[in-house]
């Protein structure tokens, strides 16, 4: 076997060492600090080295996945935030769409809670099936327009679930806010005095409930919601197609036949904000703030990390 001449090492003396320490060899072809001192061109030797040019092919390809690493990162930033979505004047129709609905959802399904005389107190199949229905008929006239959520904790669950970016969920939050508002503002208007001193369909603590229960409640009820939501309105599935605004009317009426004695069924922030502004009540307002977007982020994290249906081909849409 030829040997070393001076410091210089031989051709096959590399190869000889290819064979017999191979790990070695795998290292020093890996090492790039690993530099030959004659004219060899290491990748003739171990078969795992790279030539000149074969390293800037390499060190092309690897910048161009970080390129596209970093587009794609930019780009899912991007669709959270939604600058671009709230910018466009279609967005206006939008939010007026989410403050009509939840104007109107107010308006009827809190003129359902009214106590017109002590002997005809309003029933709780009464109360449940307006709020049901009336979601139903909304999400017919504005699911295409704006998704119908005319709920706070709604635009929370889809924004967890990354099916509504974050600046359309703050302003949709603002508008239904402001809906509900003027819904019971108007509601107190066209009823006697009477009957609006009454109540105006506020949302309260049963007999005996205290707040923690409230809240599971609340919670719960919502959980529900927001998981029949993603569910009938998954562009994923093609087995509901067509029924989510009854699905979603009916979640709602079973919710309140369980809920309304408990804590009067809300599972909306803003259905509970309207009244306690207008009669000024604001003792246990923040329970029907935490437990229905408790609940509903809770049911959007767990759909979209368990039950969402994945192909690769579809975009998510949570319009009815």
């Amino acid at each position: 076997m030829q040997r070393s001449v001076g410091n210089r090492p031989s051709y096959l003396h590399l190869w000889h060492e290819f064979l017999t320490i191979q790990p070695t060899a795998k290292q020093l072809a890996r090492n790039p600090f690993y530099k030959s001192t004659g004219n060899m061109n290491v990748s003739t030797v171990f078969p795992e080295g790279l030539t000149e040019t074969e390293r800037s092919q390499r060190h092309a390809s690897v910048s161009v996945k970080d390129d596209e690493d970093v587009q794609d990162r930019y780009n899912r930033m991007k669709d959270f935030v939604g600058l671009e979505e709230v910018m466009k004047f279609e967005f206006l129709l939008k939010l007026f769409a989410e403050t009509l609905g939840t104007f109107l959802l107010v308006l009827i399904g809190c003129a359902s809670c009214i106590t017109w005389s002590a002997n005809n107190p309003p029933t709780v199949i009464h109360i449940a099936f307006t709020f049901g229905l009336a979601v139903a008929s909304l999400a017919h006239v504005l699911g295409p327009i704006s998704g119908c959520h005319v709920n706070p904790a709604v635009s929370m669950g889809l924004l967890v679930s990354g099916n509504c970016s974050f600046l359309k969920t703050i302003c949709y939050i603002v508008c239904q806010c402001c809906g509900a508002i003027a819904g019971s503002g108007i509601l107190k208007l066209l009823i006697p005095v009477e009957a609006a001193d009454k109540g105006l369909g506020a949302t309260n603590l049963g007999l005996l409930v205290n707040q923690m229960q409230g809240i599971f409640m609340e919670a719960i009820v919502t959980f529900l919601l927001l998981l029949v939501i993603h569910a009938v309105t998954d562009p994923k599935r093609t087995d509901t197609k067509g029924w989510a605004p009854l699905a979603i009317g009916l979640t709602i009426t079973v919710a309140h036949m369980a809920a309304v004695p408990v804590t009067g069924s809300s599972m909306n922030p803003a259905r509970s904000l309207g009244p306690a502004i207008v009669l000024g009540e604001w003792e246990d307002l923040w329970i029907y703030w935490v437990g229905p977007i408790l609940g509903a982020c809770v049911a959007g994290a767990l759909y979209k990390l368990a039950f969402r249906h994945k192909t690769m081909d579809d975009e998510a849409s949570y319009d009815f």
